[in-house]
C-alpha cells in the first residue's frame, strides 16, 4: 500500500516522539477505563452504604486521575501534531526537489496542475490522517478491548449485547468503505482537473477576453466544478448515513444495557454500581469504534492522496547524473555536437539529424530556420534539458551525460524564449543567478541589455517591485530583464534563445554591439527568427527540417544557401540579398 510505504519512509526521524506518543495515550486510555470502577465503587460503598467520607476519599482520586489525564491528553496532541506537521513538511520538502529533477518529459507526464495538487492538497489530507491516526488509533483499540475486559468483569451476562452491537457497527462501516475509496480517488483527478482549467484562465486572461471567449471559459470551469461538487456530494451523502446510524446502534445499545441491567439490579443478582459501570463501559467500547471510523473516514482519501504522492517520489527521472560524474578541467565555453540526432518519444522521424559542428569561445554563433526546423531543441541539448538519442555531445570537453548537471548548468547562462521574472524586486531577479552580485555588477548587466534607463525611471530602481511572472513590465522590457539576469552570472556559454523578439530594431541593434564586448571571451549562441538580429554574428548554423543546410557568416550565406537567401529576401527585401 502507497501510504503505509510513504508513512514508513517519513515517519522515521520521528520515532522518539512517536514513543513518548504511544506512551501518554496509553497512560490516558487505562485512567479512562479505571474512572467508571472507581465511579462503581462509589455508588455501591458510599451511596448505598451511607459512607460520606469514602464518598469524598475516592472523589479526590478522581479528581486528580481526571486533571493527569487531561495534561497526557494536552501533551499527547502537541506531539501529534508535531509528528504529523513535520513529516507532511518532509514529505513537500522531498517531492519539490523530486520535481526538480524532472526533464521536461517527466513534467508533461504529469502535468503542472496535478503536480501541484499533489504536493498541496494530497499532502494536506495525508497529513490530517496522519493526525488523527497517532492519537484515535492509538486511543480506540485500547479502550475497545479494555473496556471489553472490564465489561465482561462488571457483567457477564450483559456482555453478550457486544456480539450484537459491535459487529453491527463492523459490518456497517466496511461496506460504506468499500463504496467510497473509489470515489476519493475519484475525487483528487478531478481536483487536478479544476486546478488545471484554472490555471489556463488565470494565466491566459488576456487571451480570453480578446477573443470574447468569457462564457466559454466559465462554462468550461463550470463542467470540472460540477463533476467536482457531485463525486463529493456522493461521498458526503454516504457519510452523512454513518454518524446517525452509528448513534443508533450506540444508543439502542445503551437502552438494552438499562433493560436488561435493571431486570438483574432487582433480582439482586448485579449492585447498581455495577450496572452503571459496565453501562460506561460499553460507551467507551462503542465510541472506540466511532472514533476508529472517524479515521477510517479519512483513510480512503489519505490512501488515494499517498498513491499520487508515491507516483512523483517513485518516478525515476528520465534524465540523470551517473554514479561518478566527470568535472571539466576548464570552463572553456567550447560547445561541441558531434553527429548529434534527437527525436521525440513516439515521433517519426527526428527532430535533430546529425548534426556536427562546434561552438568556439570568443565567438557569436547564430542559429536560424523556418518554425518547426529544431532551433530550440538544439539549444535544449546544451544544458541537458533533453538527451541526444545518438551521437556526442561535449560542453567544456566533456560529454554532457558525463557531468553532474548543476556543474554543467553552472556555466550556462540562459535567456528562455518566454521570459519569466519572479516575484521580488528587480535586484532579487538579477541576483537568481549570482546572490553575492554587487549593485555596480547589476548596472554593468543592465547598461549592456539595453534596461539601465527604464530601471533607473521605476521607482526604488533596483528595489523596484516586480509582480510574478513579470507582469508589472512590458514584454520588451521582461526581456531586458532575463539577459541581464544571465550577464551577472558571468558564465563561459550564453544561451539566447529568441529572446530579442520583442525589442525595437535600434535597442536590438544596440544590445546586439554591447553584448559582443560584454561577453567576449564566452560562447555566445543565439537562436532567432529575424535576420537583423543574428546578421553580424560570426557564424551562422541555418537548419531546415533538422538538418544543416548552410553555414558560414552572412555574406556567405547570400551566395551559397538559398534557404538563407529566402529567409532574408523574405524579411529585409530583395535589395538586402543582393
Amino acid at each position: 500500500m502507497s501510504l503505509w510505504r510513504l508513512l514508513r519512509r517519513f515517519l522515521r526521524p520521528y520515532l522518539r516522539q512517536i514513543s513518548i506518543l504511544v506512551v501518554l495515550l496509553v497512560a490516558q486510555t487505562i485512567g479512562n477505563l479505571y474512572l467508571p470502577n472507581l465511579n462503581a465503587d462509589i455508588i455501591n460503598d458510599g451511596v448505598v452504604a451511607g459512607n460520606l467520607h469514602y464518598i469524598v476519599h475516592t472523589g479526590e482520586w478522581m479528581l486528580a486521575l481526571a486533571l493527569i489525564i487531561g495534561v497526557f491528553s494536552i501533551v499527547a496532541i502537541y506531539w501529534a501534531s508535531q509528528v504529523s506537521m513535520g513529516a507532511g513538511a518532509d514529505i513537500r520538502g522531498d517531492v519539490f526537489k523530486q520535481v526538480q529533477s524532472f526533464s521536461a518529459r517527466d513534467m508533461n507526464n504529469f502535468g503542472t496542475a496535478s503536480l501541484i495538487t499533489r504536493n498541496t492538497n494530497d499532502i494536506q489530507q495525508i497529513q490530517l490522517f496522519l493526525q488523527m491516526a497517532l492519537t484515535m488509533m492509538v486511543i480506540a483499540p485500547i479502550m475497545c478491548f479494555g473496556g471489553i475486559i472490564m465489561a465482561l468483569h462488571e457483567g457477564l451476562k450483559l456482555s453478550l449485547l457486544l456480539l450484537v452491537a459491535v459487529p453491527a457497527m463492523g459490518i456497517f462501516v466496511g461496506a460504506v468503505m468499500v463504496r467510497v475509496v473509489p470515489q476519493f480517488r475519484s475525487m483528487q483527478t478531478k481536483i487536478d482537473r479544476i486546478n488545471e482549467v484554472l490555471r489556463e484562465q488565470i494565466t491566459g486572461v488576456r487571451v480570453i477576453r480578446a477573443f470574447v471567449r468569457n462564457e466559454s471559459e466559465a462554462e468550461r470551469f463550470d463542467v470540472a466544478n460540477v463533476a467536482l461538487t457531485k463525486t463529493a456530494l456522493n461521498v458526503n451523502r454516504t457519510f452523512a448515513l454513518m454518524l446517525p446510524t452509528m448513534m443508533v446502534i450506540l444508543n439502542l445499545s445503551s437502552v438494552a444495557v438499562i433493560w436488561f441491567g435493571g431486570r438483574l439490579v432487582n433480582e439482586g443478582a448485579m449492585p447498581i454500581g455495577n450496572l452503571t459501570a459496565f453501562l460506561t463501559y460499553i460507551l467507551q467500547i462503542l465510541l472506540s469504534v466511532m472514533m476508529a471510523v472517524m479515521v477510517a473516514i479519512l483513510l480512503p482519501r489519505a490512501a488515494a492522496s499517498g498513491e499520487r504522492v508515491m507516483q512523483v517520489l517513485d518516478t525515476t527521472a528520465v534524465i540523470s547524473d551517473i554514479v561518478n560524474p566527470v568535472t571539466p578541467h576548464e570552463l572553456s565555453g567550447r560547445v561541441e555536437f558531434s553527429n548529434v540526432t534527437f527525436a521525440y518519444p513516439g515521433s517519426e522521424r527526428p527532430v535533430l539529424d546529425r548534426l556536427s559542428f562546434t561552438f568556439e569561445p570568443g565567438a557569436t554563433s547564430a542559429i536560424i530556420g523556418g518554425t518547426g526546423s529544431g532551433k530550440t531543441t538544439l539549444l535544449n541539448l546544451i544544458p541537458r534539458f533533453f538527451d541526444a538519442t545518438e551521437g556526442q555531445l561535449l560542453v567544456n570537453g566533456v560529454d554532457v551525460r558525463e557531468q553532474a548537471r548543476e556543474e554543467l548548468w553552472r556555466s550556462l547562462g540562459i535567456v528562455p524564449q518566454a521570459a519569466y521574472l519572479f516575484s521580488g524586486t528587480v535586484a532579487s531577479n538579477l541576483r537568481f543567478g549570482r546572490e553575492g552580485a554587487s549593485e555596480a555588477q547589476l548596472w554593468r548587466a543592465l547598461d549592456i541589455a539595453q534596461a539601465s534607463d527604464f530601471v533607473r525611471e521605476m521607482p526604488g530602481g533596483l528595489e523596484a517591485r516586480i509582480d510574478q511572472g513579470g507582469t508589472n513590465v512590458s514584454g520588451g522590457q521582461r526581456q531586458r530583464l532575463a539577459i541581464a539576469r544571465a550577464l551577472v552570472k558571468e558564465p563561459s556559454i550564453y544561451l539566447f534563445d529568441d529572446c530579442f523578439s520583442a525589442l525595437d530594431a535600434a535597442t536590438d541593434a544596440r544590445l546586439r554591439a554591447a553584448l559582443r564586448t560584454g561577453t567576449e571571451n564566452a560562447s555566445v549562441i543565439i537562436v532567432a527568427q529575424r535576420v537583423s538580429t543574428i546578421m553580424h554574428a560570426d557564424r551562422i548554423i541555418v537548419l531546415e527540417d533538422g538538418r544543416v543546410v548552410g553555414m558560414g557568416s552572412h555574406e556567405d550565406l547570400l551566395e551559397t544557401c538559398s534557404e538563407y537567401r529566402e529567409i532574408v529576401v523574405s524579411q529585409l527585401g530583395a535589395e538586402a540579398a543582393r
